[in-house]
């Protein structure tokens, strides 16, 4: 699998990374529903067999097991994937979660994720929201110290603005950035990828799929039937009106995808990668079928006529 250069950190990345956070489990407020953890280490196995060479988890993503589901999967691996994980959000007794940028709660986290991790340096450290707004600046500080303590070798930030990165980066520079960018979500076009592309800040996108709904797998019994712990029941995009709408664009990908031997999340995946903005995508996978069922988009090129196609279709869409 091809590599691309990841910004100012030095790292070289492959185009897709697993994503971490639907393997959490269902026993926390974002949780996808039942998950078998065999399965979930069975996902990362494959996908580092395949070829991934970077794993992106969070400590709130199940609230600590997403972490720990990771460890177990590349305990005895010879070559180790670069670990992203995540600050910010915190968790009390009762599962509730609140966001922190308090100097101490980070370096708590921090300390946190390496031992769930079971690892003594984190490749990438990032703030998970910019919230409290009033303590980017105490949190940027605290990320640099730790980058400095060498707990972890590189700093970003997810979900920022421009702004709020110009902020940050009056106190040390950001190295990257994780944004949610799909073909449903493309707020980042306008001033966010720019920014980034001239600051050399590398670029992660998460969601590219749209958390499954451009996978080509969901269909509207299934959209509306989510579980009761499954957060997606509650997004607008997994229901009507914009539910129709979004399956009429999964059969567009499909029938993109069946001229390349790609299902349409590869696809989907693979129209986030064409942005020169975006380093590599976050796909997330449950099972090794999953993975198998993404893979592909890492080497799949589209073409303009395809790109093209999809542009039209997205601007007939109803807001």
């Amino acid at each position: 699998m091809e590599k691309r250069r990841f910004g100012s950190t030095g790292m070289e990345i492959t185009p897709i990374g697993f994503g971490s956070w639907a393997i959490g489990g269902e026993n926390w407020s974002h949780g996808w529903g039942p998950q078998d953890d065999n399965k979930a280490v069975e996902a990362i196995e494959r996908a580092i067999e395949r070829g991934i060479n970077w794993i992106d988890t969070a400590a709130v993503y199940g609230l600590g097991h997403s972490e720990e589901l990771v460890a177990k999967a590349l305990q005895g691996t010879a070559e180790k994937p670069y670990i992203f994980t995540k600050c910010s959000l915190v968790w009390d007794s009762s599962r509730q979660i609140t966001n922190s940028l308090k100097r101490d709660s980070l370096w708590r986290e921090c300390e946190a994720s390496l031992m769930r991790l079971k690892t003594d340096i984190i490749d990438l450290y990032q703030i998970h929201w910019p919230s409290p707004e009033e303590d980017i600046e105490m949190g940027w500080r605290t990320m640099a110290e730790l980058k400095e303590e060498g707990l972890v070798k590189h700093i970003g930030v997810s979900n920022f603005d421009v702004e709020q990165m110009k902020r940050a980066q009056a106190i040390a520079p950001v190295e990257s950035l994780q944004p949610p960018y799909s073909m449903l979500r493309r707020g980042i076009e306008q001033e966010i990828l720019p920014f980034c592309m001239e600051q050399d800040i590398g670029v992660i996108v998460y969601s590219p799929m749209l958390s499954g709904m451009l996978s080509g797998n969901m269909t509207r019994e299934r959209a509306l039937n989510f579980s009761q712990n499954d957060w997606r029941r509650n997004n607008k995009e997994f229901q009507e009106p914009r539910l129709r709408y979004n399956l009429e664009l999964v059969e567009l990908l499909r029938t993109i995808g069946k001229k390349h031997g790609a299902s349409p999340g590869e696809v989907a995946v693979a129209w986030t990668l064409r942005h020169p903005g975006v380093t590599a995508a976050i796909v997330g996978g449950r099972s090794a079928e999953q993975v198998e069922g993404t893979i592909g988009a890492a080497e799949l090129k589209l073409a303009r006529e395809e790109t093209d196609a999809i542009e039209e279709f997205l601007e007939a869409m109803p807001d």
